[in-house]
């Protein structure tokens, strides 16, 4: 049996059905109830923020106006003027995974980003508008990318499977990334926190020696927050390079 007073490092990634559809059906998750509130708050907050802008903004209002501008920027230094065409879904992207990391950072609020399923299905929409848009904009010249310009004829035989198989991980690589940070993260703070529990439970030399882990506990706190941040931008960040790939397929 195991114990109650043990602190379990993977416990806060299970998944807990809330309700079911009909007998034995389609299950509503503690993971989907957080998407679902992240969606949410991201909507609520944009709307609250620019609605009756003035000239002098509230904070609200320059956060919005900030974020706007920081993707904005992002996706025109990485894709040029015409990439801004999909400014709203790289926005959208980074708005999501953002503000899922931070509901993450609440103690017993869930990560969506935490399970491969999220960052995989949002690697994949990515990888699919990138193919999709690549070959509806150039055809079959899309597949300039994968033959490098300068590359002498004879070694294409060997480059062009690397391209082909670079670009097929993408979607790997973009997940794993996500998902990969945000659970050592996790699982990390979880395990230094336990110490400080286990440690504290002990009497006054256990909470003596609690301290050290509870300095590592608010360090990685603080690491954790930026991570979570810089996810966000590194997820949003490639999309847009990848998105350049589809407008111009040459190397």
């Amino acid at each position: 049996m195991a114990d109650p007073n043990k602190v379990d490092p993977i416990h806060q990634f299970g998944l807990t059905n809330i309700f079911t559809f009909g007998d034995g059906g389609l299950g509503f998750t503690n993971s989907a109830l957080f998407m679902v509130l992240t969606v949410v708050l991201i909507v609520t907050f944009l709307l609250g923020s620019t609605t009756g802008r003035s000239m002098v903004p509230g904070r609200a209002q320059v956060v919005a106006e900030t974020l706007y501008d920081f993707v904005a920027n992002m996706v025109r230094g990485a894709a040029g003027a015409e990439g801004m065409k999909f400014f709203p879904f790289v926005f959208s992207l980074f708005m999501f995974v953002l503000m899922a990391n931070m509901f993450g950072m609440i103690p017993f609020f869930f990560t969506t980003t935490s399970h491969i399923i999220v960052p995989a299905a949002l690697a994949i929409l990515v990888f699919l508008v990138v193919v999709g848009y690549g070959l509806y904009r150039n055809g079959f010249k899309f597949f300039k990318l994968f033959v490098p310009a300068g590359v002498p004829g004879y070694v294409l035989p060997i480059v062009v499977p690397i391209e082909i198989v670079s670009f097929m991980s993408r979607p790997i690589s973009l997940s794993v990334r996500l998902f990969a940070n945000i659970l050592a993260g996790h699982i990390t703070l979880k395990v230094f926190a336990g110490f400080v529990y286990s440690l504290g439970s002990l009497g006054i030399l256990g909470f003596l020696g609690a301290s050290l882990p509870l300095i590592m506990t608010v360090a990685i706190t603080a690491l954790e927050f930026l991570v979570a941040a810089l996810q966000a931008y590194v997820f949003a960040v490639l999309t847009s390079m990848y998105i350049n790939d589809a407008i111009h397929p040459s190397h």
